[in-house]
């Protein structure tokens, strides 16, 4: 099998790696200068942003699978291109990419399909947006969301009106984050625990991955900004029996079956994000793909073939290649460049990942990192590298990471020291 993996971050080098475990993937095809992917996969001289490009260059090199990683080429229609050329995508198409890639038309799906979240209005314009901020419609916090795709950086939870008069102000009068800021949407704050939920979907069956938490702010204690993710563990146990029931009742299968209702029968990896409140589990939102840095914490958890399990998917056939998944435990460390997740160098030389990988269990994922001219890998990132480790308990993987944390090295690198400790 010939497999093309789109992005270029640690959740991308966490499926190759998986991939790269199946006996029937004969080569990998990435388009990306991360140091880890490309050491292990083929280079495609391709615009890594340009979705007919690569739908194309699929095509030319006749690949029976390509695996889309990050949102952007989703929402950009690159399953259709694919769907369109013949070829098998691990991924929905753009119509129900939308679902992460437009908070409007989330909000409106759940609406229209009553599925449990918090409630919002809309705003088309900033006007319109002060007006809701001060009419008493909402408490505080208050939570303001752009529309569009933001790197993360499109939701603000405002303590007061002033914030979230400030909020209103730099996304759609100063527009800092461009088109994504075009229409808001503002919502209660939700209160409880956070979880992540993720399935596989085939259009017709679904098949849960383990839960994993993920470590959003950037410090010790859940203290400083959020980030991308500065950290992730799953263990067996993290959900109990009656909840996960619940949320797949509740949530999953309406969420399902409504993309079937409405035309677009989800094929990929849903991911809802949730708030167990006391009036029971709401979606704060959906994700189209795999999360950054859980991929690499759930991964290591797969015990059966990957390749097979996103070709099945990619092929409507999930019942005949349901996963397996370990009872062991697994942590991701990720270490940081210095100043992240605001401004922060790059080019500092790494050194340490392969005596880091000699202990037992321990894959180090990039995400990034580039080679330099000498062949030497350094960080080319914010968050450069996902350290896991897996072992029996959480207590052992979580070790055993710090472990081959202590032996990598660069200058200027961060990270969380109670990851999976909590």
């Amino acid at each position: 099998m010939k497999v093309f993996v789109i992005g270029s971050g640690g959740r991308e080098h966490a499926l190759v790696w998986a991939l790269r475990r199946s006996p029937q993937v004969k080569e990998i095809f990435s388009a990306t200068s991360n140091a880890g992917i490309r050491q292990q996969t083929t280079s495609a001289a391709v615009a890594a942003a340009d979705v007919r490009a690569l739908a194309d260059f699929a095509a030319q090199e006749k690949m029976d699978l390509v695996v889309v990683g990050p949102e952007q080429p989703l929402v950009d229609g690159l399953v259709d291109l694919l769907t369109a050329r013949g070829i098998a995508a691990f991924g929905p198409v753009q119509a129900a990419a939308q679902l992460e890639g437009s908070k409007v038309f989330a909000k409106e799906f759940m609406a229209r399909h009553k599925i449990p979240t918090a409630r919002y209005v809309m705003a088309d314009t900033a006007e319109d947006a002060l007006r809701a901020i001060s009419d008493g419609s909402f408490q505080f916090p208050l939570v303001v969301k752009a529309e569009g795709l933001a790197a993360g950086k499109g939701v603000i939870i405002a303590a007061d009106e002033t914030e979230a008069r400030q909020a209103v102000q730099d996304l759609m009068v100063e527009r800092k984050l461009g088109a994504a800021g075009n229409r808001l949407v503002l919502e209660e704050c939700l209160t409880g625990r956070e979880l992540s939920y993720l399935v596989f979907s085939d259009g017709k069956d679904y098949a849960a991955m383990p839960v994993a938490q993920d470590h959003k702010r950037a410090y010790d204690g859940d203290r400083g900004p959020n980030t991308g993710g500065m950290g992730a563990f799953s263990t067996p146990g993290l959900l109990d029996a009656a909840l996960e029931a619940q949320i797949q009742r509740d949530i999953v299968e309406p969420t399902l079956a409504a993309t079937r209702a409405e035309g677009f029968p989800f094929r990929g990896v849903l991911y809802v994000g949730l708030m167990l409140t006391p009036n029971g589990p709401q979606v704060l939102e959906y994700n189209v793909r795999f999360g950054d840095p859980e991929t690499q914490a759930i991964v290591r958890r797969l015990d059966s073939d990957f390749a097979e399990l996103a070709l099945a998917v990619a092929r409507g056939e999930l019942s005949q290649a349901r996963p397996q998944w370990s009872s062991d435990a697994t942590t991701c460390i990720v270490l940081a460049s210095a100043g992240y997740p605001g401004s922060y160098p790059t080019g500092k030389v790494i050194t340490g990942l392969h005596e880091a990988e000699q202990l037992n269990d321990v894959v180090v994922f990039h995400a990034g990192t580039k080679l330099n001219a000498t062949g030497e890998v350094e960080t080319a990132g914010g968050r450069v590298l996902g350290v896991t480790a897996r072992a029996a308990t959480l207590a052992d993987a979580t070790a055993q990471a710090y472990q081959a944390v202590s032996r990598i090295h660069f200058e200027g690198q961060q990270f969380r020291q109670d990851i999976g400790k909590k």
